[in-house]
């Protein structure tokens, strides 16, 4: 996952564990683990993304929010245990104008990331996997329901 402070133009990969090298070469789909995890059938296919990372509890209310939401959809989000954040996969070319605070927002260059059902990364699990959601969350849909996470959560803190 992307930790808060991290420069958002810098290229990064969520799927690829640090340090691993991709066997694609730029622009070609990634593979993975989710194929040979699927004995050979292909993984869920995203045409690339970028990658919206929050911090866990105002993440958790906001997919909370958009699945209440009326024909509001919510695409793959990843869960970081060990860093206390959320990752909503979103339409790639979002970080370009992402400026939500307490965000950030990670381009991957539209290297065509395969989402696998397996876990991207040690420590990390999909609470919203590929397949059962939409490719991406749309980045304006999800603006909204971070920012109503947010007021909830600023409520709650409040009264108690």
């Amino acid at each position: 996952m992307v930790e808060a402070g991290m420069v958002t133009s810098q290229s990064s990969d969520p799927l690829t564990p640090p340090g691993a090298a991709s066997s694609a070469p730029p622009g070609a789909p990634a593979t993975g683990r989710g194929a040979a995890a699927a004995g050979g059938a292909p993984p869920f296919e995203a045409p690339g993304c970028d990658v919206v990372t929050v911090p866990a509890r105002q993440g958790l209310e906001a997919v909370d929010i958009l699945r209440r939401g009326a024909g509001e959809a919510v695409g793959p989000v990843l869960h970081d245990d060990g860093g206390d954040t959320l990752g909503f996969l979103v339409p790639p070319g979002t970080a370009a104008a992402w400026d939500v605070p307490g965000s950030t927002c990670t381009e991957t260059d539209g290297r065509g990331l395969r989402p696998s059902p397996g876990p991207p990364v040690e420590g990390s699990y999909w609470l919203v996997p590929p397949g059962e959601a939409d490719p991406a969350t749309d980045p304006a849909v999800l603006r909204a329901a971070l920012d109503e996470a947010q007021r909830l959560i600023e409520a709650a803190d409040r009264c108690c």
